[in-house]
């Protein structure tokens, strides 16, 4: 029987108390009453236990609901004999990969706005970007410290990722990661969310992204230096056997469309990464 949060609770059921809302306490039988202590509990000479005092169960009026915990996401795929998935309803957790100006976080805000089940955004560069007093851009240089608050922001982000799946809520996160360094980019993301991960990579040519980047202001902005080299790594996903979008005609609506077919073929045949 459930009660109302912060209601009080009905008497216990007993062999001699009704159930009903006319219930009346019954006294207990003379034996069962026993005579009093000799001595007022806690008075000078007292030795016996401290009476106990039935007491109720604590009641949360907090509104605080218990969540499943979050786990790491098993890989995706139809039980045998089935078909896989529709993405579109499916709960299912994203990588879009891509260079500076690739439109990886339009798309993906897109993509999680359209979509008919709940779906979460994660773009590490805005987690990343929590750090305020002692944020270490990458822009000034490249060091420890950049290092560990780029790992900092993608363990961060895998953490919110499992708990939004383990209550239903499909996730896409984006990121800038390299082909050459498996161990902390793929690799990395593959510890903190899990082998279900559906990585897909997002890039269009060069010239598209550097008019995208020159759009940019702040320290979302890189010089064109920068991001022609971060796009010539980029290029090492090709033959890496994950799904590669070329986004350079195609704008953000048909490439939402694309990277639902993308992801229907990765649940019907996940990719080995």
């Amino acid at each position: 029987m459930q009660h109302a949060v912060g209601a009080p609770l009905p008497p216990p059921h007993g062999p001699n108390q009704p159930t009903g809302s006319g219930w009346t306490p019954v006294p207990p039988p003379a034996q069962a009453q026993s005579a009093p202590p000799p001595h007022p509990p806690h008075a000078p000479g007292w030795t016996g236990p401290a009476p106990q005092h039935a007491s109720a169960p604590p009641v949360d009026t907090t509104g605080h609901v218990r969540l499943p915990p979050g786990g790491p996401v098993p890989v995706p795929g139809p039980p045998p004999g089935t078909a896989a998935p529709d993405p579109s309803q499916a709960t299912i957790a994203v990588l879009l990969i891509g260079p500076a100006g690739a439109g990886k976080t339009t798309v993906a805000r897109h993509w999680a706005d359209t979509r008919r089940v709940p779906t979460a955004h994660i773009s590490l560069d805005d987690v990343r970007e929590w750090v305020r007093a002692g944020f270490a851009d990458p822009q000034s240089g490249w060091n420890e410290h950049s290092e560990a608050q780029y790992r900092l922001a993608r363990r961060t982000c895998g953490f919110a990722a499992r708990n939004f799946l383990a209550n239903g809520i499909s996730c896409i996160l984006d990121d800038a990661v390299f082909p050459d360094r498996p161990v902390v980019g793929l690799g990395g993301w593959k510890r903190h969310v899990g082998p279900g991960l559906l990585p897909v990579v997002l890039l269009p040519g060069l010239e598209i992204v550097l008019e995208r980047n020159a759009e940019r202001a702040g320290n979302r902005r890189l010089s064109d230096e920068e991001v022609a080299l971060i796009h010539g790594k980029m290029a090492g996903w090709y033959g890496s056997g994950l799904p590669i979008i070329d986004n350079s005609q195609l704008d953000v609506p048909t490439t939402a469309r694309i990277l639902d077919e993308v992801l229907s073929r990765s649940l019907a045949s996940p990719p080995t990464w």
